[in-house]
């Protein structure tokens, strides 16, 4: 029986530590199986597990990392080369994660595997906060360290594109981690800038990690400037109550005292030239022992000084400086006292950057109900990873969210998505929620009642299923009352028919039924007609509703009285603008909300028509890029439509010559892209599609923080599913010299400066006749705004040109559809991009020796 657990033990006994190791969780990226990494005696498990997207990849062999303590977790990789985000859900097995801390670590390893020679650079974050950019040497092997309290039991790791190469990841590890022998009381992460493991690159080459530390911190070998080693064999006692920080005895076996018999050992190096706050922790331990001698010392780092501190022999000591203030160099000096015999020694050192994670994710409630509707219907779109609100660039398709500090989702299309089985009540959870359509689907079954209990829910889109009446009565009320648009068919049983006409059918049939709509494909919101009736109805008789009171004049897509308009406007005081449809005046909410109101003129080129196609489509329509329709007003002859307003107006006053305030280059690039995110929302993500037909630099307004937004829909016409896989329309409408291709002349106004229609004394050129020329010729500075005075990439712009060329061909076929125009913009703005490098290097190694701390 005894030789049997030897022989069990001996076979297994990697594997029985492996797994004895609750809370660690090591994935090997890109691996096809799950192993034991005997090394350290960790169990790696494939990623597949965690994520859905991406691809795997091998190393080079003539690149592959040669460390038995970190090779075979680099040997293999996934890349993602599709979408802009794609995301790990980390979930500890063995461990309670909410509200616990863990050391996460992400490394990575290029060794040329695509063969591109083109080491990529994109951003890291954790959840929804930004982490670190990932920019490294071609062959520099790396990772990065963070210790962290997850939120939740899961977390996540994402990797962003930013249109600089292709992201990957080598692995990924969750260590846990005592967060409050660390931590300065307050809720900051800490990221490792470096932890060294001071003198034992005499003894040791490798480095220590776990086994050895239990936290698997990984210590570099390493040596202060004019400093010699000291070593011991002795064990240090690492079980007392003076280890703190649990450091392991290997690391503590070592340490430097200062060369030529000094008083002082002092290092410093570059950290940054932002100012941030930093953690630095110095370990000793007494390693040689003099009767009548002590060791007594006081530590300086950038003028602060602690101290003095007595070492005892072999025993740990741990001293920490915390939430310093540093820009640039980080410096340190430990002094003897006048009392000490001895010199100063230095076993180990760890300094890490606080960042304090200012976003939250999104309310875990909507969470928790989106991810059990994503499961249910098995939603697989590649981009509904992570967290469904956050970062806003990557947000999750066919979702809006609240820009509060808590993200709440607002909207949820998911028309035309082959969803099949019931319509789920895990819908109701989602209480901040003012629209849903689950059009064109091949849901069954019958309406939840629950839907009802939904507070803000104004349009709810059913048409085009499977569903089986009647509507539950408190869905028809809403409907009755006007606080809910709906559009609702349903298939009713052949046992309801005559006797005769049943006879022999047993094909099924759909009876439209309408409450408050007239619903004609995806024309939702026609029902706005009624809803006007309705409210004129209502003032004749006196009963005019509590939604119609100024308290509530804020809340979107609701009515406004024509007294409402005027005295919100001042009487009409300050016009801000003028356009075809009338008007536009500025207006302030009870709350001070400035707001544009644009009233239609009774001498207006446009009129009703216009009027109603504009409420319709921006009552639809949601997305960053839209501009947002407040109410509207249509009381008699009275029509007015209230927008939020834009305080840097639009585009086309930023263009003109007149204008002290110039664009810089990013800027214009950035607008292209809002732009096409804008139009890719239109002609994608709505289901049917919109085209605007008036696009132009005028219809183009700018915020604050001068992010654009596309406005004037008067003229938009929204397209049948099957007429518009390319969005095209042979119908004239907008404006002189913007007639299709619109997108393409915009793209060129931004990059030359120059307006549509170029007028000179002798003639007027359009801007294509004016560029063309110049292409030919490869005369970049003179197609550039000359007010930018150069301040820009010439390939850069050359491609911005080639890109805005290929949207202004002739006819429509040839064009590229605006989803890959948005992402050859997205690629201009990465390569544009200069920005600094965040996470600073501090410790420079050779590759072949160790990976690089970051």
């Amino acid at each position: 029986m005894m030789l049997r657990f030897v022989f069990l033990f001996t076979c297994f006994g990697d594997l029985l530590l492996a797994t004895a190791n609750p809370g660690f969780l090591s994935i090997d990226c890109g691996a096809e199986d799950d192993y034991l990494d005997n090394p350290t005696g960790l169990w790696f498990k494939s990623d597949k597990d965690f994520i859905g997207t991406g691809e795997n990849h091998e190393m080079l062999p003539q690149h592959q990392f040669d460390n038995e303590q970190f090779g075979r977790r680099y040997k293999t990789l996934r890349s993602f080369p599709n979408g802009i985000k794609n995301c790990y859900t980390l979930h500890v097995d063995g461990a309670t994660a909410k509200n616990n801390s863990f050391l996460i670590r992400a490394s990575f390893s290029y060794g040329n595997y695509d063969l591109k020679n083109q080491p990529p650079k994109f951003d890291l974050y954790l959840g929804v906060n930004y982490w670190a950019t990932v920019e490294f040497n071609f062959l520099q092997t790396f990772f990065y360290d963070i210790i962290h309290v997850f939120p939740t039991d899961t977390e996540h790791v994402c990797l962003l594109s930013t249109g600089s190469g292709t992201p990957f990841v080598s692995s990924l590890e969750i260590r846990p981690s005592n967060f409050s022998i660390y931590g300065d009381g307050s809720s900051s992460e800490l990221i490792l800038v470096t932890r060294r493991d001071l003198a034992s690159g005499v003894a040791l080459s490798i480095g220590v990690r776990y086994r050895n530390d239990i936290y698997d911190r990984v210590w570099y070998p390493d040596q202060l400037p004019n400093s010699v080693p000291l070593i011991t064999t002795l064990d240090v006692d690492t079980q007392g109550s003076s280890n703190l920080y649990k450091l392991p005895d290997e690391l503590l076996r070592t340490a430097v005292l200062p060369s030529n018999g000094s008083n002082s050992l002092t290092d410093s190096f570059f950290l940054s030239m932002v100012s941030d706050e930093y953690n630095v922790y110095f370990h000793f331990a007494e390693l040689e022992y003099f009767e009548d001698k002590l060791r007594q010392l006081s530590i300086t780092v950038n003028g602060i000084t602690q101290g003095p501190f007595t070492l005892e022999y072999l025993k740990p000591l741990s001293i920490s400086f915390q939430k310093l203030r540093i820009v640039g160099n980080f410096t340190f000096t430990i002094a003897t006292t006048n009392e000490s015999g001895l010199p100063p020694i230095l076993n180990a050192l760890e300094l890490y950057r606080l960042r304090k994670f200012q976003r939250s994710a999104t309310d875990s409630s909507d969470v928790d109900a989106i991810m059990s509707i994503k499961h249910a219907y098995d939603i697989n779109r590649d981009d509904w990873q992570g967290d469904p609100c956050l970062p806003e660039q990557t947000s999750w398709s066919g979702l809006n969210c609240s820009s509060n500090s808590t993200p709440r989702i607002v909207s949820l299309n998911l028309s035309s998505s082959k969803l099949t089985g019931e319509i789920l009540p895990s819908l109701a959870h989602l209480q901040e929620i003012e629209s849903i359509d689950l059009s064109y689907n091949e849901l069954s079954g019958s309406v939840p009642e629950a839907l009802a209990s939904l507070p803000k829910l104004k349009v709810l889109n059913l048409s085009g299923n499977n569903l089986k009446g009647p509507i539950p009565q408190s869905i028809k009320d809403k409907a009755d009352n006007g606080s809910l648009f709906l559009s609702f068919s349903f298939i009713e049983s052949p046992k309801s028919c005559q006797r005769d006409p049943c006879e022999g059918n047993s094909k099924k049939f759909i009876v439209p039924l309408v409450v408050s709509i007239t619903a004609a494909g995806a024309l939702v919101l026609l029902g706005v007609l009624i809803m006007f009736h309705r409210i004129k109805r209502r003032k004749q008789t006196g009963n005019t509703t509590a939604s119609n009171k100024e308290g509530l004049l804020k809340s979107k897509n609701r009515p406004f009285t024509y007294s409402e308009i005027a005295r919100i406007t001042a009487n009409f005081h300050t016009r801000i603008g003028e356009g075809g449809f009338g008007k536009v005046f500025l207006g302030h909410l009870n709350d001070d909300t400035p707001v544009a109101v644009k009233l239609l003129s009774s001498s207006s080129k446009q009129g009703y028509k216009e009027f109603q196609a504009e409420a319709q489509s921006l009552m639809i329509v949601h997305h960053k890029n839209l501009v947002s329709l407040i109410g509207y007003c249509k009381e008699n002859d009275h029509m007015a439509l209230v927008y939020e307003f834009m305080v840097n107006g639009n585009l086309r006053q930023h263009l003109t010559g007149t204008n002290k305030t110039v664009l810089n280059w990013k800027q214009r690039l950035q607008i292209g892209v809002d732009v096409a995110q804008g139009l890719d929302y239109l002609h994608n993500g709505c289901k049917p599609p919109i085209v605007h037909r008036d696009l132009k630099p005028a219809n183009i307004l700018l915020a604050e923080n001068m992010q654009a937004k596309i406005a004037d829909f008067g003229l938009s016409r929204i397209f049948s599913t099957e007429t518009a896989s390319h969005v095209v329309t042979s119908c004239p409408a907008g404006t002189l010299g913007y007639l299709d291709p619109d997108f393409g002349i915009i793209l060129f106004e931004l990059i030359t400066g120059q307006p549509v229609i170029i007028n000179s004394t002798e003639c007027s050129t359009h801007i294509l006749e004016w560029v063309r020329p110049l292409i030919q010729e490869g005369d970049i500075q003179m197609i550039v705004d000359p007010r930018l005075e150069n301040e820009f990439d010439v390939n850069v712009a050359w491609n911005a040109v080639e890109i805005a060329m290929s949207c202004a061909l002739q006819t429509s076929k040839q064009r590229p559809d605006i989803s890959h125009v948005l992402a050859e913009l997205k690629e201009c703005i990465g390569r544009n991009d200069q920005r600094v490098l965040t996470e600073t290097t501090s410790l420079e190694m050779d590759s072949d020796m160790l990976p690089v701390a970051r």
